[in-house]
């Protein structure tokens, strides 16, 4: 008798032990959800304030406003280098970076908003590229994407043809007083891994000729 009672108080002590684990490990787990999430939130918010890059006509912008789905919106950069946007109405956006963007568009919105929170985003790139031209596969005009170089111009560009002067490539390049420059590229000499530093990053207008 005594033994069955000794075994049903070991019995109840283990289901109640394991229940309460149970419970406590979802409480655990509720509570790390919520800030897991905030994290990862936070982290794509930071993302998206970028101070570096330099908005064109042509470009294509994600307007994100906090809790306020009728401002949201995609919107091209026009010619004339504005955007136009519900309560905003048009802003300069050409020569901009986004975070400047952002900063002019919550300006504008205080006068209806209380604290609007702005957010924008560079969608496409459609006013920086650079053209390639001559003897590869596919000329033409094409974005410049972060950091590119010549021998991503060429790559981008399908390669060489069959009687592609490899050693006489060269860049042309808008200076800021007007003129032009011409710099030497020599695909030879690049894949025998001498002289690397003519494999300069690309600039938006470059014009690289493969003769």
């Amino acid at each position: 008798m005594t033994r069955t009672i000794l075994w049903r108080s070991l019995l109840q002590f283990v289901v109640c032990t394991a229940f309460s684990g149970g419970l406590w490990a979802q409480a655990l787990a509720n509570h790390a959800t919520p800030a897991s999430n905030s994290e990862a939130a936070n982290a794509g918010i930071a993302k998206a304030h970028d101070d570096t890059f330099v908005i064109g006509a042509g470009d294509v912008l994600s307007i994100n406003v906090w809790k306020e789905q009728e401002i949201t919106r995609s919107v091209p950069v026009r010619s004339d280098g504005k955007i136009s946007l519900p309560l905003v109405g048009e802003v300069q956006a050409a020569g901009r970076s986004p975070l400047k963007l952002e900063q002019d568009i919550a300006e504008k919105l205080k006068n209806y908003i209380s604290e609007p929170d702005v957010t924008v985003i560079v969608q496409q790139i459609n006013s920086q590229k650079f053209n390639v031209l001559g003897e590869v596969a596919r000329p033409g005009s094409y974005p410049l994407a972060s950091a590119a170089t010549v021998l991503d111009a060429i790559a981008i560009a399908g390669g060489f043809r069959d009687f592609a002067k490899k050693k006489s490539i060269y860049i042309l390049r808008q200076k800021d007083d007007g003129s032009q420059a011409r710099l030497s590229f020599n695909y030879k000499e690049m894949i025998k891994g001498t002289n690397p530093q003519q494999n300069v990053k690309l600039v938006s207008g470059d014009t690289i000729v493969v003769p």
